[in-house]
């Protein structure tokens, strides 16, 4: 080889290892920022729950069965259309220490997951037997 295709590829060697470098940079500060809003998303949903729909939304009617987990009514709540997610459901029944008490409930898809989980929680057999 001679002396000028040498240097046209160690022109071309930089160039293409520049150019890669910054390729991941680019998909790194692409891939942090969209962690980051997503976290941002879901830490709002955990501590400032909004409602699936606007006031009046719909009447659903939900039967809690004895024994139910947080992630067992948090699946039966998405599936229903109550909750957006029911991931942030179940953190926020154990963040806030909510007990998810059997039952049949009337919820409203204008309802917050932290009203469904309030309402859950009040419902106690203590409740029923002193009525």
């Amino acid at each position: 080889m001679s002396r000028t295709t040498n240097e046209i590829n160690k022109i071309t060697g930089a160039i293409i290892a520049i150019s890669s470098r910054l390729i991941i940079f680019a998909l790194v500060v692409m891939l942090l920022y969209e962690g980051v809003t997503r976290g941002y998303d879901f830490g709002h949903e955990i501590f400032y729950a909004s409602a699936v729909e606007q006031k009046p939304g719909q009447d659903k009617n939900i039967t809690v069965e004895k024994g139910a987990s947080a992630a067992r009514v948090a699946r039966l709540l998405k599936g229903s259309g109550l909750i957006a997610n029911e991931y942030s459901f179940i953190i926020q029944a154990e963040f806030f220490d909510y007990k998810v008490n059997p039952g049949i409930y009337t919820f409203n898809t204008s309802m917050t997951s932290k009203e469904i989980l309030q309402m859950m929680n009040d419902n106690t057999e203590e409740k029923k037997d002193k009525q």
